[in-house]
């Protein structure tokens, strides 16, 4: 297992559990204490995990990967929702893409499309995601939109007042959502406050909204609402949705895809 696989193993299983101690690490990662303690050093000069006598424990209150950690995570899923999303996306269209793992795919997916590699502005991208305008801004087909704001250490997103004066001021033909949970009764949710209020701007100005989320987010919720499920008109997520939460969704007047 690569140190980096490591890391990502280590501090999900953080994430889940709030405190890890050395052998039980390396048991459930199979590698000796002695990686473990150096992995746990090294973590915790970055500011990930505050180091314990025989352990670690999360780094304060609340605990979110940051987006660099979480790109590993569900990554074929991720690829094959993102084109599904793409393939939703017609040329000329203004697309809000949201920040994430998930709506990178997206973007990733939508550089690739032979028809949309003309030269011309096929597609007009707005976002508030720092990673996602730097990959595609060297693209000519796209024309890039950015929107102001702080960025968050945690996800590239652009936050606060400033954001929301760009989106006051345009409109959009579709917003991907990227979120942290999807519930029929609570709406899609992410973790932080600031992230969800842009977000549910982009959904404002859009005349339709997409959800990006693979089967793990479905049926949960998370802290902070983006926007109801009835402003949601189609979810794109991967075969292992259960068929319940599946039949909840379209009964709620969502279009699930499903790859």
């Amino acid at each position: 297992m690569s140190r980096d696989a490591r890391w990502q193993a280590l501090l999900e299983l953080l994430a889940e559990q709030g405190r890890l101690e050395v052998d039980a690490a390396a048991t459930a990662l199979g590698v000796s204490a002695a990686t473990i303690r150096r992995d746990f050093d090294q973590l915790a000069e970055q500011q990930m995990l505050v180091r314990t006598r025989g352990g670690a424990v999360v780094h304060g209150v609340s605990y979110e990967l940051p987006l660099r950690y979480k790109t590993a995570r569900r990554a074929s899923e991720k690829q094959r929702i993102a084109k599904a999303v793409a393939d939703l996306i017609a040329p000329g269209e203004a697309v809000g893409l949201t920040g994430g793992t998930t709506t990178t795919e997206v973007a990733r997916a939508l550089a690739v499309r032979a028809d949309l590699a003309g030269g011309s502005r096929a597609l007009t991208i707005v976002t508030n995601a720092l990673n996602i305008a730097n990959e595609l801004a060297v693209r000519p087909q796209f024309k890039i939109v950015v929107t102001g704001g702080v960025a968050r250490s945690q996800s590239y997103e652009l936050t606060g007042p400033f954001a929301g004066g760009v989106l006051d001021q345009i409109t959009m033909d579709v917003a991907v959502l990227g979120v942290g949970a999807f519930d029929v009764e609570h709406g899609t949710t992410t973790q932080d406050e600031d992230e969800a209020g842009i977000n549910r701007l982009l959904c404002e100005r859009a005349e339709r909204v997409v959800v990006a989320a693979d089967s793990t987010k479905l049926g949960r919720r998370t802290f902070a609402r983006i926007c109801a499920t009835e402003r949601v008109d189609t979810l794109v997520t991967d075969v292992a949705v259960a068929e319940e939460t599946a039949a909840r969704f379209t009964e709620a007047g969502v279009s699930v895809v499903t790859v």
